[in-house]
């Protein structure tokens, strides 16, 4: 394949932050139509997978010369624009200006997604056959609940990929490793009594705050040597009936964010194991009801995985260095994975991470052409 033009690049990422699809206000299904229409136009036989009126992912099937499949993810909405006061330029209109170009989207991720759409579609156009069979997957709905990616595993059963690649924003980092996520709400009955005789009931509040403490510091015992430490916070709390009364009940949320060392079953039965210790030392007058609303797995790719060396090479190739990087976010691979159990996952992409879900919100030009070239790299050398 020659090699990629980078002004024709260029207006295409400008095209695809031109696109609205704020997850919550636009159709996003716009944006699935607009790069189906790209991807077929240049020779790749890309559909759509309606979703509902607003809803759509684009899937696209470049075939390679093995048996194997490789899935290139990036997702097609974003976040809100936020308080336009706070912003420089238009959030909905990309401008350039100097080295970067500003839009909302432009880290979180359609310079990722760009970069894969445009690098699949000139090596389609160029009868480039990969390696392997590439699976373009742009799927919707990644900022709320991954409605997308849900949706795709329900029409993907013979889909067997033996790699997951995201062009999610790493500032073309390695994205190794993902930390999980998972989201409780923890309910607390107690028992209510005058605010002058505390010890005749069992006070809601108290009882939360003192589990959910404990269950921080556990959570908070977990590392990664990238990722840091699992972290845990109180996002909500509810619960009281006036100063002089004893709360019967209260109610929390909590956002936990788990290193892969860490698991939703670790964190559960250690919660379950605070909350009846207290329920006992406070004889009954004290319960929980415990309800997990979200739940994300962490992920981590081995470090000898051959196509992570593949990357760490093509780096190397291009005068570049070999930085590995870790999100604490989550991303629709938490959900691909609950069907394709083990499939190594890598999150590459020219976003700055720093930037994502804030005014301002850009992309620096160096690294959307980098990012062009390794996608284009990984799959085909000249």
């Amino acid at each position: 394949m020659n090699n990629l033009n980078q002004e024709d690049a260029l207006q295409f990422l400008t095209g695809v932050l031109s696109v609205p699809s704020v997850n919550g206000t636009d159709g996003e299904r716009a944006m699935a139509e607009y790069l189906c229409t790209y991807l077929n136009s240049h020779g790749i036989a890309a559909t759509l997978q309606p979703i509902d009126d607003r809803h759509a992912n684009v899937i696209g099937r470049i075939p390679g010369k093995s048996d194997q499949t490789v899935i290139w993810n990036g997702h097609l909405d974003t976040v809100p624009w936020g308080k336009l006061d706070e912003w420089d330029t238009d959030p909905s209109l990309p401008i350039r200006l100097g080295n970067r170009i500003y839009a909302r989207g432009a880290s979180d991720m359609k310079s990722g997604l760009a970069a894969m759409v445009y690098v699949c579609a000139k090596m389609a156009e160029n009868h480039v056959v990969p390696d392997d069979t590439i699976l373009f997957l742009g799927t919707c709905d990644e900022e709320k609940g991954g409605l997308g990616a849900e949706s795709f595993l329900s029409i993907a059963r013979e889909e067997h990929p033996s790699f997951l690649l995201i062009g999610e924003p790493t500032g073309c980092r390695l994205g190794i490793a993902q930390k999980g996520c998972l989201w409780l709400s923890l309910s607390v009955n107690g028992k209510t009594s005058h605010g002058a005789n505390p010890e005749e009931g069992g006070n809601a509040l108290e009882g939360g705050f003192e589990v959910l403490r404990e269950l921080k510091c556990y959570i908070n015992s977990f590392h990664h040597e990238i990722l840091g430490a699992s972290t845990m916070q109180v996002t909500m709390a509810e619960g009281g009936i006036a100063p002089n009364m004893t709360p019967d009940h209260a109610r929390f949320l909590a956002d936990i964010r788990m290193v892969p060392a860490l698991t939703r079953d670790m964190a559960l039965h250690h919660l379950r194991r605070l909350c009846a210790e207290y329920t006992q030392k406070l004889g009954g007058k004290v319960t929980f009801d415990i309800e997990l609303q979200n739940e994300r797995m962490g992920l981590e790719i081995p470090k000898e995985d051959r196509r992570l060396r593949q990357f760490e090479e093509i780096l190397r190739s291009q005068g570049l260095p070999v930085e590995y990087s870790g999100i604490s976010y989550f991303t629709d691979a938490s959900i691909l994975l609950r069907q394709f159990t083990g499939c190594p996952v890598l999150l590459y992409g020219p976003g700055d991470p720093q930037l994502c879900h804030k005014p301002n919100e850009s992309v620096d030009v160096r690294n959307y052409l980098k990012s062009l070239e390794t996608y284009r790299s990984f799959y085909h050398r000249d």
